[in-house]
């Protein structure tokens, strides 16, 4: 990458389950009723000369570790305490509030249950966004939305094109 830029990476986290009571039949039927999102981005960091070279392996422990502290219902619990205590200000995600200056920033989000043959939606951060979901062909196939900054997509179709094909749409 050459310049040392920081790169981030956010992964939303889905607190829904995480803060249902129950479980089996009950809890699913509570999780699929409720409307709206219980959502938390953590995010981690690592400047682009230190993953050079790393092994995908080392970067995945190092995502799991940022990752873990948004795991617990008491996570969830805190952060709509938060919320409620800051009401009616303006919030957003640091991840989507730091400048591409610093370098690259991506957010990875499950598209497991968005309805993609219904919605697409724009975009207004400057951080990329990638969400992998199932085809609604219902094949088994998998869609994997990317919006993110030219250079970054040229990267992925370098390193990647033996992983990803690209959806030609008339």
């Amino acid at each position: 990458m050459g310049d040392n830029k920081v790169c981030k990476m956010g992964i939303v986290v889905d607190g829904r389950a995480r803060l249902s009571e129950g479980d089996g039949k009950a809890k699913e039927k509570l999780i699929a009723e409720y409307f709206g999102n219980v959502l938390s981005i953590p995010f981690g960091q690592m400047r682009s000369e230190a993953l050079d070279g790393k092994e995908l392996s080392s970067v995945a422990d190092a995502v799991h570790e940022f990752l873990e502290s948004a795991l617990s219902k008491e996570h969830f619990l805190g952060l709509i305490e938060w919320v409620e205590a800051h009401r009616p200000e303006p919030m957003l995600a640091k991840i989507y509030a730091t400048g591409i200056d610093e370098g690259p920033a991506v957010v990875v989000s499950s598209g497991v249950r968005f309805p993609v043959e219904k919605y697409h939606f724009p975009w207004g951060g400057e951080a990329g966004y990638v969400m992998p979901m199932p085809s609604p062909m219902g094949n088994g196939d998998w869609v994997v939305y990317m919006h993110m900054l030219k250079a970054q997509l040229e990267f992925v179709e370098r390193h990647a094109s033996h992983v990803f094909r690209q959806i030609k749409v008339e």
